[in-house]
């Protein structure tokens, strides 16, 4: 770390730590610690940002993942092929990764969120309680669609990944905002491993940065699912809606050139 001063490493960590909450709850916690990552190491090259993001955030996941598992107990029948096809997608994207530039993807990421946070905001009963769109097999292939699509987007990319898992659990397939945002985590979990395997061969992690990242980022994934359990869907929901918002406030600062 002889070229990272002990101050950004402490900055680095409170985003990972903040960020770590955030995407328990509603996901879109890389929309805090990407930006932070690429301030705190202007050095690294896109991949290495990348990657140490994912290692940073796979500690988080698992964290809220396990917590939400054992508290709230979500459907294997949906969450294991969502997840399955979830870390096929990112690692397929993954492989993309390094040939697509991020300034490509923030005018596409600004827009799925305002349509995003719009539809939720315009809807006040969406997300109340679970009423299932899909039963039996169509179900099982909706979980499948929208996990290889929002996974491949995360292995490119990533920020916003948890925030849209929820909205499609809630949108498309019919959950209530808590039972989407634990499936959310699982499934963003598996999207973190799938990148990582092929980041880690690559060596493209910056383990320094990235494990004291993680430390943190845990801590707020569990103290994120707990507070999601512990004030149900209604809380996830207005917290979904401030978050999007937020981030729509971020990142249409930067394409506009605000910032």
């Amino acid at each position: 770390m002889s070229d990272l001063s002990l101050t950004v490493l402490a900055l680095l960590g409170l985003a990972a730590l903040t960020a770590g909450f955030v995407d328990a709850v509603v996901g879109g916690g890389g929309l805090i610690q990407l930006p932070a990552l690429l301030i705190g190491l202007p050095g690294a090259s896109p991949v290495q940002v990348l990657a140490t993001n994912k290692i940073a955030s796979v500690c988080g996941t698992a964290a809220s993942s396990v917590t939400y598992y054992r508290r709230i107990g979500p459907d294997p029948r949906t969450f294991v092929p969502l997840m399955l096809l979830a870390l096929g997608g990112a690692f397929s994207g993954a492989l993309l990764a390094s040939h697509i530039p991020r300034e490509a993807f923030e005018p596409i990421v600004l827009v799925a969120l305002v349509l995003v946070g719009g539809y939720v905001l315009l809807r006040p009963q969406l997300g109340d309680e679970t009423a299932l769109r899909f039963s039996g097999h169509r179900h099982t292939a909706a979980a499948m669609g929208v996990g290889f699509v929002i996974g491949f987007y995360d292995g490119i990319l990533g920020p916003g990944t948890g925030s849209f898992f929820v909205f499609a659990l809630v949108g498309l397939l019919g959950y209530d905002f808590l039972q989407a945002s634990a499936k959310a985590k699982l499934a963003n979990f598996a999207t973190n491993l799938g990148a990582l395997l092929l980041f880690i061969p690559a060596g493209a992690v910056r383990w320094d940065v990235g494990l004291v990242m993680g430390a943190c980022n845990l801590v707020g994934g569990y103290v994120g699912a707990r507070t999601a359990v512990a004030r149900g869907a209604r809380f996830v929901r207005i917290f979904f809606i401030v978050v999007v918002s937020a981030f729509v406030v971020r990142i249409g600062g930067g394409v506009l050139g605000l910032w």
